[in-house]
């Protein structure tokens, strides 16, 4: 297997039969090399400085069912939330003092808060704070309003696929959601120009092991700039609430396969292995991981952002914990690194047909 991974290092990229013997390997030995070998291959990259976003999660409301997700709109349990623009913008001046040069929009598919709404955030954003890089997360959107978005100043779009394989997706979502639109508004947002992040979750509901090397194929070809791993964490108020949570080891190992996959790619420990381990941040970063989302969210709504049970919003979590995150890398030999943490490989405009991910790249600098 080390032979495997020296492969996929030099290479970057494996077989279906390698990448399942990969997953099913665990020999200590085996797994000690791939993560040395993955936290070589961002330190070679990135240096140990780790990127620091700040989290703020605008809305609990969404229009969708999906069967893990605590916020789904059949939840009535939820004390639903959404922010307003003046709340946004304060927040984010708070975190820029706080030294976040990148701001994560995050939320569920709230009807309320419409295209025309997001584009004046964004734009509002993008004037307020020009040397700062602006993430969306807000679901899937059709290609005009992203092409609205980019246009405005958003520079990245988070979309996990959540899973490549169409039985295992249809057992995830409810009816009239499409795996199909999910991959399309994908290669939409790729065509635009945006740094594009997708990922899965590990663990999850009926998963196998074909269905993680159909994942991991998936985003070998498809070459996004960031990549949103954490395991499955089940969420009490849903129709999958007694699935057993996901494995820590294993989003680890496929932490390390994915940087040896796309050593620059943007990659976070996240707050779901925060969440199953105490150091499952720290872990992540050991790994491979090269980003931090500390939670930027008004204090009073963090427990309403409800994705799954017991999710993690304190210490060094929040953005309030800086010094506990600081002092937390340091005692693995990381820093936080407080630019902007754009991706910098040749993958930005991939799939563009060299047209129009420029074009709307230009229209904006112009």
């Amino acid at each position: 297997m080390t032979a495997t991974i020296e492969h996929l290092r030099d290479n970057h990229r494996l077989s279906a039969q390698e990448y399942g013997a990969l997953l099913e390997n665990n020999d200590p030995e085996v797994l000690h090399f791939l993560q040395r070998e993955a936290q070589r291959a961002a330190v070679r990259e990135f240096g140990r400085g780790i990127f620091i976003r700040g989290l703020l999660e605008i809305s609990n409301h969404c229009r969708n069912n999906c069967l893990y997700c605590g916020i789904r709109a059949a939840n009535t349990a939820v004390r639903r939330y959404r922010l307003g623009k003046e709340e946004i913008l304060r927040r984010c001046a708070e975190g820029y003092a706080l030294g976040f040069r990148t701001f994560v929009l995050q939320g569920g598919e709230d009807p309320q808060q419409t295209d025309d709404w997001v584009e004046d955030l964004v734009r509002s954003l993008h004037e307020t704070f020009p040397d700062c890089a602006i993430t969306l997360s807000l679901g899937e959107k059709r290609e005009d309003a992203l092409c609205r978005f980019r246009l405005a100043g958003a520079d990245r779009y988070l979309l996990r696929h959540e899973t490549f394989d169409p039985e295992h997706y249809a057992s995830l979502h409810p009816a009239g959601m499409s795996r199909e639109r999910r991959l399309e508004c994908l290669h939409s947002l790729k065509k635009l120009g945006y740094q594009t992040g997708t990922g899965m979750m590990v663990g999850s509901p009926y998963q196998t092991t074909a269905n993680l090397v159909g994942d991991l194929l998936f985003i070998q070809e498809f070459r996004p700039q960031m990549i949103g791993i954490g395991p499955f964490v089940h969420h009490p108020g849903t129709p999958l609430a007694t699935f057993p949570d996901g494995s820590v080891e294993l989003t680890l190992k496929l932490i390390s396969i994915l940087r040896l996959m796309n050593p620059r790619a943007l990659i976070p420990a996240t707050t779901a292995l925060a969440t199953l381990a105490p150091d499952g941040r720290r872990e992540g970063i050991l790994a491979g991981a090269n980003v931090v989302m500390p939670n930027l969210t008004p204090v009073r709504y963090r427990g309403d952002y409800s994705l799954y049970e017991g999710k993690a919003a304190d210490g060094a979590e929040s953005a309030e914990g800086l010094e506990e995150l600081r002092a937390e890398l340091a005692a693995i030999g990381y820093t936080t690194n407080p630019g902007r943490g754009d991706y910098t490989g040749s993958e930005t405009n991939a799939g563009a047909g060299g047209k129009t991910g420029a074009g709307v790249k230009n229209q904006r600098t112009n």
